[in-house]
């Protein structure tokens, strides 16, 4: 999360676009920038499950980052499209890049209003605009803007473990918080779990293939120093549980 707030901090600064294709190196349950924690998650079984916990930047519920892929786009908004318009863009790369891996996806089309940010999983229900695939979410984005930047993170489900964030819920007896629904995901709809450089992989080559032939790859010295400037905040419990 450091890191994402420094490539927005940079987009800002150098104009540059930037889509990064990331795994977490523990299982982590992540909250969404605004979505309510504090007093509705059991802490002691988060802790007893191995799992780090962070809040996000951006907004959305809550997201099991263990067997997932994360991605993230950070580009300046001088210029910028209006948000609606800018998800639409990063969607289409997202639809290209899962094609190559043999999968096709779509867009979430619903009459209901966004996902209030509860305790409800991320990948309970699609909101408009997101991807699903046979009846499931497949991806789900959140858009954060500021400082003269935008930060999209997005969740791409490998295999499903996003049905076991009822069990954390402040109050649940061994699961007995209403289950959700289950999720689409890549090992499912593929029949085997693609690794997450094939996953980058794919996602990059739609990245030249539909904005930039000329993409580069980011060195991560120029980010570093920026990133370790930002990270006390999301190591930080009651930035964490501010809500």
């Amino acid at each position: 999360m450091a890191r994402d707030t420094a490539l927005q901090v940079r987009a800002a600064k150098t104009l540059e676009t930037v889509f990064s294709v990331y795994t977490w190196t523990r299982p982590t349950l992540s909250f969404g920038r605004h979505q309510p924690a504090m007093g509705r998650y059991d802490v002691e079984r988060i802790h007893a499950a191995g799992l780090d916990v962070v809040r996000r930047p951006t907004g959305g519920r809550a997201i099991l980052h263990n067997r997932e892929v994360t991605y993230s786009v950070t580009a300046p908004l001088e210029g910028a499209e209006p948000l609606r318009k800018a998800y639409s863009r990063i969607n289409r790369i997202l639809l290209d890049g899962l094609a190559r891996l043999g999968i096709v996806a779509g867009l979430a089309t619903t009459s209901e209003r966004a996902p209030v940010p509860s305790i409800r999983p991320c990948f309970e229900t699609p909101g408009e605009g997101e991807l699903v695939a046979e009846g499931g979410k497949l991806v789900g984005s959140a858009q954060w803007r500021d400082g003269g930047a935008l930060l999209q993170h997005g969740s791409i489900l490998v295999e499903d473990d996003q049905s076991s964030l009822p069990s954390f819920a402040a109050g649940a007896v061994n699961g007995s918080r209403r289950p959700m629904a289950q999720p689409a995901t890549l090992a499912a709809l593929l029949g085997r779990a693609p690794d997450a450089a094939e996953v980058a992989s794919a996602m990059f080559d739609a990245v030249r293939s539909l904005e930039d032939a000329e993409a580069i790859e980011l060195n991560e010295d120029e980010i570093r120093a920026e990133a370790l400037q930002h990270l006390p905040r999301f190591l930080d419990e009651d930035w964490t549980w501010r809500r």
